[in-house]
């Protein structure tokens, strides 16, 4: 079992930066890849970043179309953690985003995931 734990949400302004961070315990060592996923009110979840977790394997990130060009994933394999900096927040990205782990290779499907945090709440006022 993998635990994950989401922090570093909250409310901002139109183009502040927050940066979520997600801590996995347990059986840490058993994941391939670590996503962030978020979920506005009425909206279906939808995949934002991911990254291979394993420090042994090709490193490689995915980032949705919303989130090139302002948002970085990243990854501190010795703390277990993975993080994701967000920058020119825009009201759009209000929502619940939420941390995923798999066993498997990289995935942009929610469902395909083995492991979920509780997610953190970030709001963006304009």
């Amino acid at each position: 079992q993998v635990q994950l734990v989401e922090s570093g949400g909250g409310l901002v302004q139109t183009g502040d930066s927050l940066r979520l961070s997600c801590a996995a315990s347990g059986r840490a060592s058993t994941i391939g890849y670590m996503a962030w996923f978020r979920q506005a009110p009425g909206k279906e979840r939808e995949f934002v970043a991911g990254v291979t977790w394993s420090s042994s394997t090709t490193y490689y990130a995915d980032y949705a179309d919303s989130a090139k060009g302002r948002f970085t994933i990243s990854k501190d394999n010795g703390k277990n953690t993975v993080y994701l900096q967000m920058n020119s927040l825009e009201p759009e990205d209000t929502a619940v985003y939420s941390c995923a782990a798999r066993r498997g290779s990289p995935s942009r499907i929610g469902y395909t995931y083995d492991y979920w945090g509780q997610g953190t709440q970030v709001t963006v006022s304009s």
